[in-house]
């Protein structure tokens, strides 16, 4: 019995190879609405010629694979169709054919598509089905002599612009580098070399290029885009022959990287930026913000483009529309930035590695924005090299490193704070001597090898002016265990540490420890100077240090001149106003006292306030290989609200350099063309 099953199985494999059967399709014969759906899933996969072999033998008699091909591919790539789905809604048979009716979504270069059609099978020995096929299967009403036409209008992004309208970024051009297949010379490979050499691509990439279907003798191939400008390396390119140098819409930023974290940069819309955002309007041919405001303010600054997808006839008239988009342009978004006073700071800081913020401590105004070094941000969008990127991203000075949005060990620049600190909580009075020490000291023995130091002794008292002006380490180290671990913490959270603080950009939080506490009394102590593991974000220091501008109120900094805050102060009475003047007073002094740490950044004319900081980055108290940041935060006193100005300025490895006094010529740059009323 088992023998004779075999036999039967075996006899009826050879039925099925001889009628060139498979046994899916003996038992389990595909739907015609399953063969469409399957035909539809071959167009998003861009494969033509398989689609080819799903039509029927009638419809392959009318229209050669080639021109199958060729108009399908023409078609769906040219209105760059993608996420391609169908819903049947009927089915049923006529004159021996199965018929399929069914809707039809997809997104193109216009936008979202929706159709209905209808589609007929005829029985098939390989599939179950061949769909019987002519043009209208493409679009309904499109003739085999009809075309479909894709006609753009661009629609512009929205610029960004400094306090006055100056352009930080907009629309503009670039440079297209391209060649000429039928000018370049008889030795192709040494002008091709030549040409990959200077705009650092691969020579091979630029033959796949060449060697594209649509390219002709006389054809414009785009090979790589450059920037503007650049004079001498245009000049290197058009002496090649063959080379042609065209315009080409790009996203330009004027002043390169001066302004460079703050606008960001945008690129071309990737397939997973067409998935993530398939509801707002993007195409293959949009730009998308990356990182900076362009990112952050993207759909304000996006434009789109307006879009019109039409069946055209024979003689180019225009049968009915697609689909039509009008072109929406952007919006400009306007900072509160000086941009003469950012390219100042970036001129001046550009060598360094740093940052510098300048905010209006009256009206929270952010009057400049530097990060350095910085990056060109025009580079990222007319494309960068594997080779260009991977220089730029292992660079050991961090250009890509947005550092005002980072925190650092504030050193000295602390100090004022823990003089508030210290004043509020009743912890000591201003006229205190905490008694001279001389350049190092310890609480007692309990303290084993650790010592405070302080870089200069001085006579008279030591009160808190003579602490700021001399800018005494153990000073403060000693007011900070006067306060006490539990009145730091507590105050210091009142000043907004340990919590994002509200900026346009996300900035990282201040912090004073693990967890919002002190390990330690050494801890505690070395964190009243500003060292421990105190790390302070440099625009939530400038907020800090209006308070003393602002008789105890810390100023809510913002950016979009549209966006100023309902409450211009984000933290009221932090401080009392007897406490900021006692403070802002003694800032005055670090300044105007010849023995004062910023005396060599008074400018002749005018009040300034301010501390110096050199932060100290090393293992250990015994690290001699560790480096240094240099601070120096100051503002402008008795002037006019719209010209009042505040500065936190940070320099890294200012080791050897003269540590925060490295620092001090920046003020001239910040202050110096302000006068006192």
């Amino acid at each position: 019995m088992k023998k004779r099953k075999i036999m039967i199985v075996f006899s009826i494999l050879l039925l099925v190879l001889a009628g060139g059967l498979t046994l899916v399709h003996i038992f389990s014969v595909p739907k015609p609405e399953e063969v469409l759906t399957a035909y539809m899933q071959l167009i998003e996969a861009g494969n033509y010629e398989e689609m080819y072999q799903r039509i029927d033998a009638d419809s392959k008699e009318q229209i050669a694979q080639e021109d199958f091909v060729s108009r399908n591919k023409n078609i769906y790539d040219g209105i760059s169709a993608r996420n391609i789905s169908i819903s049947v809604t009927d089915s049923g048979s006529e004159n021996g054919k199965k018929l399929v009716s069914y809707s039809t979504t997809m997104d193109t270069s216009g936008g979202k598509v929706t159709f209905d059609n209808r589609a007929a099978f005829v029985r098939d020995k390989q599939y179950g089905y061949a769909l019987v096929w002519d043009d209208s299967l493409i679009f309904p009403d499109l003739l085999k002599e009809d075309k479909v036409r894709v006609k753009t209008e661009k629609g512009k992004r929205g610029r960004i612009v400094d306090r006055e309208g100056n352009v930080l970024a907009e629309d503009g051009t670039a440079d297209s580098v391209g060649i000429v297949p039928g000018k370049l010379p008889e030795d192709r490979k040494t002008a091709l070399a030549a040409l990959a050499q200077l705009l650092m691509v691969s020579e091979e990439s630029m033959e796949t290029k060449l060697g594209a279907g649509w390219v002709k003798e006389d054809s414009f191939v785009p090979i790589k885009t450059i920037s503007k400008g650049n004079g001498e390396m245009k000049k290197k390119l058009l002496e090649i022959p063959g080379v042609m140098i065209t315009d080409v819409d790009a996203r330009v930023y004027p002043t390169g990287g001066a302004a460079a974290h703050l606008t960001g940069y945008v690129q071309s819309v990737t397939a997973e930026d067409l998935e993530k955002y398939a509801d707002k309007e993007y195409t293959s041919a949009s730009v998308i913000g990356k990182v900076g405001l362009e990112s952050l303010y993207e759909d304000i600054l996006r434009g789109v483009d307006g879009c019109e997808i039409y069946i055209a006839d024979k003689d180019g008239k225009k049968k009915r529309d697609i689909i039509a988009r009008s072109a929406k342009d952007g919006t400009d978004v306007q900072l509160t930035i000086d941009l003469n006073l950012q390219m100042a700071l970036y001129q001046k800081l550009q060598s360094d590695k740093g940052c510098a913020v300048v905010i209006n401590p009256k009206t929270g105004e952010t009057l400049a924005l530097v990060s350095t070094p910085a990056y060109d941000p025009n580079a990222f969008v007319v494309g960068m090299s594997t080779g260009e990127w991977n220089t730029l991203n292992e660079d050991e000075a961090k250009p890509m490193y947005n550092r005002f949005k980072a925190t650092f060990c504030p050193g000295s620049s602390m100090k004022p704070l823990t003089a508030a600190i210290g004043l509020s909580s009743g912890a000591f009075t201003a006229d205190e001597d905490f008694g001279h020490s001389g350049r190092s000291w310890q609480k007692d023995t309990s303290w084993g090898d650790y010592y405070v130091t302080t870089l200069k002794a001085y006579g008279g008292t030591a009160n808190l002016r003579s602490a700021l002006v001399y800018s005494d380490n153990i000073y403060f180290a000693k007011a900070a265990l006067k306060i006490g671990a539990e009145d730091m913490r507590g105050q210091l959270l009142n000043f907004g540490f340990d919590e994002s603080f509200p900026y346009t950009f996300g900035l990282d939080a201040s912090s004073f420890g693990s967890e919002q506490q002190f390990s330690g009394e050494i801890n505690l102590a070395d964190s009243g100077f500003g060292q421990g593991a105190m790390l302070v974000n440099p625009v939530h220091m400038a907020s800090i240090y209006s308070a003393f501008v602002n008789e105890g109120n810390m100023i809510a900094p913002y950016l979009i001149k549209t966006e100023k805050p309902e409450n211009v102060f984000i933290i009221e009475g932090v401080i009392s106003k007897e406490i900021a003047d006692e403070i802002k007073n003694d800032l005055i002094q670090v300044v105007e006292d010849a023995g004062g740490t910023a005396h060599s950044a008074q400018i002749q004319g005018k009040t300034l306030a301010g501390k110096t900081g050199t932060a100290e980055i090393k293992a250990s108290q015994s690290d001699t290989t560790g480096t240094e940041l240099g601070w120096f935060n100051a503002f402008t006193v008795d002037t006019a609200d719209e010209d009042a100005r505040l500065a936190v300025l940070m320099v890294e490895d200012v080791k050897e350099r003269g540590g925060s006094h490295y620092v001090l010529p920046l003020a001239e740059t910040v202050f110096g063309g302000l006068t006192d009323e």
